[in-house]
């Protein structure tokens, strides 16, 4: 009989922590999934062995192997929380308009103007980025 970890790939141990075994995958999807591009990197990124460069981390630094994974995971996995509180729940609404007017209308044309808009208002954004004097230091 199959252990329990031979059995899935998350499961918790007798310490009560999660383990993960880390697989590549090859799946099959769609060419019409809307999942494709990030199914392809899951193949993609599965050839490599993200380990060697853990270790290697984990020796530099003198962090464990387990607790660097760990922030790897939970960094990545909030990334997009992180984008929106970077850009802001005000500002993301904005740059969603002219997609969903574009999409809306249906037009190459639309898209292409909402293309326009977008990179101006990125460029915008862009500004303090590109030249920091751009919003000289306060003086008291």
């Amino acid at each position: 009989m199959p252990s329990q970890a031979e059995e899935r790939d998350v499961w918790t141990d007798e310490d009560g922590h999660e383990v993960v075994r880390l697989r590549p995958w090859k799946g099959e999807w769609d060419a019409d999934d809307p999942h494709a591009n990030f199914k392809s990197d899951v193949v993609g990124y599965g050839l490599l062995q993200p380990l060697e460069t853990v270790r290697g981390m984990s020796r530099n630094l003198d962090i464990p192997e387990s607790a660097i994974v760990r922030y790897v995971l939970a960094r990545w996995a909030s990334g997009g929380s992180g984008g929106l509180l970077e850009v802001g729940p005000v500002m993301v609404p904005r740059l969603w308009e002219p997609i969903a007017a574009a999409e809306g209308a249906d037009s190459d044309e639309e898209r292409l103007r909402a293309y326009h808009q977008l990179r101006q208002m990125i460029s915008w954004l862009k500004i303090p980025l590109d030249d920091p004097t751009v919003y000289p230091p306060h003086k008291d």
